[in-house]
């Protein structure tokens, strides 16, 4: 007879893993929390169970991690990279992105730049399909996903969605450098061609 066995083997489980968590523990003691351990502990090679003491410890976000779109915003004069092309809030599934396209006040023609840019967070489900289709490469995706707030608007404007150059490189270095990369490459073909 066998009843009870499979209750036997779970505790088992359970008890084997309280183990190796104790080991790891002693493994480390006393520097088991310190800020270079704590990629090995929280990888797929560590062992046992590991808590993180958040908010004072963070676990590090894989690069290709994506939370809410940002515009990115050119160094210099240029500014942001937006040109109010309106593709984004086409291939948007919930149709959270709104784009005013900006008009020339004397007379009175179509601007390549934003006048308005509208996301409402609260609706994003975080997909990455308007950093996709950009055309301009003006928006990515970032990491930050503590937004709570005291109000209950998620409607963020030009004011919260603009961010620097710098800010995609720091995020996502690889694919910040493979961008500029292409750029190098395209302004001398351009160049010579």
């Amino acid at each position: 007879m066998t009843y009870g066995l499979g209750l036997a083997k779970s505790f088992w489980v359970t008890l084997r893993r309280l183990a190796i968590t104790y080991w790891e523990d002693i493994r480390f003691l006393g520097r088991r929390y310190r800020p270079e351990n704590l990629p090995y502990r929280q990888s797929a090679k560590g062992r046992g169970v590991m808590t993180v003491q958040y908010p004072k410890e963070r676990m590090t976000l894989p690069e290709n991690y994506r939370q809410f779109p940002f515009l990115l915003e050119e160094p210099g004069a240029d500014g942001i990279r937006c040109v109010a092309c309106g593709i984004c809030a086409q291939v948007c599934p919930p149709q959270c992105i709104w784009v005013e396209r900006a008009t020339d006040s004397q007379t009175g023609k179509p601007l390549r730049k934003p006048s308005a840019f509208y996301i409402d967070v609260s609706m994003c489900m975080s997909c990455g399909l308007c950093a996709e289709f950009c055309p301009s490469d003006a928006i990515k995706m970032d990491h930050d996903y503590e937004i709570a707030a005291y109000q209950r608007s998620f409607l963020w404007g030009l004011d919260r969605l603009v961010r620097p150059l710098d800010h995609h490189a720091q995020i996502h270095p690889k694919a910040h450098s493979a961008e500029q990369a292409e750029r190098r490459r395209k302004a001398a073909q351009a160049k010579d061609g």
